[in-house]
């Protein structure tokens, strides 16, 4: 079945980082900071972009970072209340932007009351059913972190509060969930939330995070309508690194069976850059390969996502360490108007390709079949499952001028890495340069 999302790109926001909030949560009864009005000014920005999702990432109650949540049902006093919450939902669905909600459901903060209940209370305590025991019969904490204490996705009143949550605020306009972790949950646990979620809100998007499993399988049997592609973010920024599009080709056949092995209406969710990777104009060794990066991520199926920054060339390294996620979760200035200069070139390039997505909306279900492949130079070649629409993707990151040996029979340039004039042989792709014919 056909969703919103089947026309959505989102815009991916930490909110936290963004509007420069504190680290740690503010002491009670402190008052509530009003940040998350500030994302108000930078709804226009991300429309003209192209935009019409707005992916936050965790705005609950939290100790830290977001993903050690609380109180689900309250809006982190750091960026606001619930008022600021209701607002910038009135003021996104004005400009027909859908937001999309973290929902960290796997595990929570120490400080969660159900948790501090069960660590007080013992084992024989109602509360202590809602936390899984690891092997030496303490409370499970997600991949070593102490501070991430794991949900038992088994104990029937955990099932019962995270369809709560997810009611609460999507009765309060939100359009989706992102699912964080959702690959450490057991896939039935999503297979019987997300149907008695849907009896209220048919038209809810829920997109899980899946780094690794099998993609096709964990949708199949969770339910999720998106999948996180991270096979896929991995091949594009490493095969134009290494000149090696062999990878991306293993990527993309991937991709297809994916694809083919989704539920109906299930897609996967693409990207280049999100708030836990390094940003795509630090990984990648050349620049002049940001627009490959991004043609493909445009022209590929799935639900695309820009991460903030990205449209602006924003740079950042993830670090493994304490605080080392803080350079790819930046503060923002608080009006597109505070941007540095230089990075509205690299905007200007987001919104021809968005633009360009936006006019073939079919290639959310695409398949792509490459057509030429040698290490620095490939043609992608995108078309819809039942026929129609064709798009022809020539990327070429030699140091030569490429000629593509591909039948452009009914295609033209469309779009260029240069931009402005259709070239006069559109197979001809110059050196580190790449060309969209459709």
């Amino acid at each position: 079945m056909a969703s919103w999302a089947d026309h959505a790109i989102v815009w991916h926001v930490y909110p936290l980082g963004f509007t420069g909030a504190e680290r740690a949560a503010v002491p009670a009864p402190g008052p509530a900071r009003h940040r998350l009005r500030t994302l108000e000014a930078w709804l226009d920005y991300a429309v003209e972009l192209g935009c019409n999702g707005l992916l936050l990432g965790p705005i609950f109650a939290s100790q830290t970072h977001g993903y050690d949540t609380v109180d689900h049902f309250r809006i982190d006093p750091r960026l606001g209340d619930e008022d600021d919450f209701d607002a910038l939902v009135t003021a996104a669905g004005r400009r027909g932007v859908r937001l999309v909600l973290d929902g960290v459901f796997n595990h929570v903060g120490r400080g969660f009351p159900a948790f501090q209940a069960a660590a007080h209370g013992g084992a024989g305590t109602p509360a202590a059913r809602w936390f899984k025991r690891d092997d030496d019969g303490g409370f499970a904490v997600f991949e070593g972190h102490r501070h991430l204490v794991e949900f038992d996705h088994d104990e029937p009143a955990v099932l019962g509060y995270v369809i709560e949550v997810m009611n609460y605020w999507l009765g309060r306009g939100a359009g989706g969930w992102r699912l964080d972790a959702a690959y450490a949950v057991p896939p039935g646990f999503w297979s019987k939330a997300l149907p008695a979620v849907r009896e209220s809100f048919p038209c809810a998007w829920f997109v899980g995070e899946m780094i690794h499993g099998d993609y096709a399988a964990y949708a199949a049997d969770s339910g999720l309508d998106a999948i996180t592609q991270y096979e896929l973010w991995k091949a594009i920024w490493s095969s134009l690194n290494d000149r090696n599009f062999f990878e991306l080709d293993h990527a993309l056949r991937r991709h297809n069976g994916f694809l083919d092995g989704f539920p109906d209406g299930a897609v996967p969710q693409t990207f280049v850059g999100n708030h836990d990777v390094t940003r795509l104009a630090t990984r990648l060794t050349d620049e002049r390969h940001v627009g490959h990066a991004l043609a493909v991520l445009f022209c590929v199926a799935g639900v695309p996502s820009v991460y903030y920054g990205d449209e602006q060339a924003f740079r950042g390294a993830k670090e493994h360490r304490e605080g080392g996620d803080d350079e790819v979760r930046a503060p923002f200035p608080a009006s597109p108007a505070g941007l540095a200069p230089d990075g509205w070139r690299c905007y200007r390039l987001h919104q021809r390709l968005i633009g360009f997505r936006r006019r073939h909306p079919w290639l959310v279900r695409a398949r792509t079949v490459t057509e030429h492949l040698a290490p620095s130079a490939m043609a992608l070649r995108m078309a819809p499952a039942g026929g129609g629409g064709r798009v022809l993707l020539l990327l070429n990151t030699g140091d030569e001028p490429h000629r593509f040996p591909v039948d452009r029979a009914g295609l033209a340039a469309a779009e260029t890495a240069a931009g402005g004039v259709a070239p006069d042989d559109p197979l001809l792709v110059p050196g580190h340069a790449w060309t969209i014919l459709a």
